[in-house]
C-alpha cells in the first residue's frame, strides 16, 4: 500500500514576514558578483484550446506579469513570449522544436493539458533546456520525469488525497460513490487515485461515467448517476466542463439527493463562473485559494488588484509561479546555463502563495499545500469573491520508493 507523507494544518498560520521583493534579497546580493544572465522565457500555452483556452490565457498573463516584476528584483534580465500549443501534443511539440531550433529556446512553462506537458516535457530534456509546468499528470515528476522538468502544483495523487480522504473522514456514512472523468491522461490519473483511496477507506465505487473532451451535454451522464443511487457524486472535470456538469447536475436535483465533490478546481474564474447559488454546500479541491493568510499570498494579492483590480485566480498565480522559479534558478545560479540553474532549482525552498514551499530534488516536484474547501451560502459571503471556507489544507505526496521517478 501507498505510504502517504500527509499533514494538516490551519489556514490561519502565520509564516515568517516576508515580501515578495524580500524573497529576491539573496539573489540581488549573489547577482551582484556575477554579470546578469539573459533568461528568455517561453510559454508554451493552449490559447485556443476547446474547454481550457480561458485557462491557459489567465496562466499566461500570470507567467508575464513574474517576468514583467520580478526579473529586476533578482537581479537578471529576462522576457516573455508565448506559442499556442492549441491543446494538441502533436502541434505543441513542433511549435516548442521551432522554438528550441531556430530561436535558440531553452526556457518553457506551460501545459495547462497535461497530454501537452508530458510530450512538450520529453522535447525540451532532449535539448538540455528547463521546462516548468502546472500539468496535473502523476507521470510529470514520476515514471515519466526528465531532469529539465519541474512542476509548482500539487499532482493528481495530492489533490485526490486532500479531497476524498479528508471528506471520507468527515461523512464516513457516504460510501457509495459514482464519479465523471474526461476521458485523457488528466482525467485517468484521478480517476484511479479517487479507486485507490476509495478502496483504502472501505468506500465503494458504484460506477464511472467517461466524458469527452468537447462534450457541453452531460444529462445522459447524470442519469447514470442518479440509477447508481450514490452517498457522493465525485467530478474529475476540469475548467469549463466542471461548470457545465455541475450546473447540469443542480438542474437534476442532484444537489439535494448526494454530496457533490469537485476534486480539481480551476479557480476564482471558474467560481465566479459556477456563482455563489451553485457552489452553495459543494465541496471543491483547489491548489490555491487568495484568502489564504501567508505573508508572500498578500503580496500577490495587493499586487494583482493594483495590476487587474482583482485578487488573484489560481491560473495565474500558477503561470506567475512557474515563471518565478526559471528566474530564481538564475539568480541562485548566477548564470543562464540550465544545467547549473538546475542545480540551483533541486531543493529550493522559499515562501510562496501557500506558505513554505521547496522543490524536491528526487522528482522536481514543489511541496505545498491543497485545500478542500466548501460553498458557502450566498448571505454568509463577506465580499463578492468570498465563495469557499477552507475546511482543511493538506500536503500528500508520493515516497520517492513510490513516486517512480528514476530519471533524475
Amino acid at each position: 500500500m501507498t505510504r502517504i507523507a500527509l499533514s494538516r494544518r490551519t489556514l490561519l498560520r502565520s509564516a515568517a514576514a516576508v515580501s515578495i521583493g524580500s524573497l529576491a534579497s539573496p539573489a540581488i546580493l549573489r547577482s551582484a558578483l556575477a554579470a546578469e544572465p539573459d533568461v528568455p522565457i517561453c510559454g508554451a500555452w493552449e490559447m485556443t484550446a476547446p474547454g481550457i483556452a480561458n485557462t491557459a490565457a489567465l496562466c499566461d498573463r500570470g507567467s508575464r506579469l513574474a517576468v514583467e516584476t520580478l526579473a529586476k528584483p533578482l537581479g537578471i534580465t529576462c522576457s516573455y513570449s508565448t506559442i499556442d500549443t492549441e491543446g494538441d501534443p502533436g502541434k505543441g511539440v513542433r511549435k516548442v522544436a521551432e522554438q528550441i531550433n531556430q530561436r535558440g529556446g531553452k526556457f518553457f512553462v506551460g501545459g495547462a493539458s497535461s497530454a501537452v506537458a508530458l510530450a512538450v516535457s520529453k522535447e525540451v530534456s532532449k535539448s538540455g533546456g528547463i521546462y516548468v509546468t502546472t500539468g496535473g499528470a502523476d507521470e510529470l515528476t514520476g515514471t515519466e520525469c526528465a531532469k529539465s522538468t519541474f512542476r509548482w502544483p500539487v499532482a493528481t495523487y495530492g489533490a485526490v488525497e486532500g479531497t476524498v480522504r479528508p471528506l471520507r473522514e468527515r461523512l464516513p456514512a457516504a460510501k457509495r460513490w459514482f464519479t465523471i472523468t474526461p476521458k485523457y491522461v488528466f482525467g485517468d490519473a484521478l480517476l484511479s487515485n479517487t479507486q485507490r483511496v476509495l478502496a483504502e477507506t472501505g468506500a465503494e465505487h458504484v460506477g464511472n461515467a467517461y466524458h469527452g473532451l468537447a462534450e457541453r451535454e452531460f444529462s445522459g451522464y447524470l442519469t447514470d448517476a442518479l440509477a447508481a443511487k450514490p452517498d457522493v457524486l465525485c467530478l474529475h472535470s476540469f475548467s469549463g466542463q466542471t461548470i457545465d456538469v455541475l450546473r447540469q447536475a443542480a438542474e437534476f436535483g442532484l444537489k439535494d439527493k448526494m454530496t457533490i465533490l469537485v476534486v480539481w478546481s480551476a479557480g476564482l474564474d471558474q467560481y465566479r463562473a459556477m456563482g455563489a447559488e451553485l457552489l452553495d454546500g459543494v465541496y471543491v479541491g483547489a491548489q490555491y485559494w487568495h484568502g489564504v493568510d501567508a505573508p508572500v499570498n498578500r503580496e500577490l494579492v495587493t499586487l494583482f488588484r493594483k495590476t487587474f483590480n482583482s485578487p488573484p485566480t489560481y491560473s495565474e498565480v500558477s503561470g506567475y509561479m512557474l515563471a518565478r522559479l526559471i528566474m530564481e534558478g538564475a539568480a541562485k545560479a548566477k548564470s543562464n546555463d540550465p544545467a547549473k540553474m538546475i542545480a540551483a532549482m533541486e531543493g529550493l525552498r522559499y515562501e510562496g502563495p501557500t506558505g513554505s514551499e521547496e522543490i524536491r530534488p528526487f522528482d522536481h516536484q514543489c511541496i505545498k499545500d491543497y485545500y478542500l474547501l466548501r460553498g458557502k451560502a450566498p448571505k454568509a459571503m463577506a465580499d463578492a469573491d468570498d465563495f469557499l471556507e477552507v475546511l482543511a489544507s493538506i500536503r500528500a505526496f508520493q515516497d520517492r520508493d513510490k513516486a517512480g521517478c528514476t530519471a533524475i
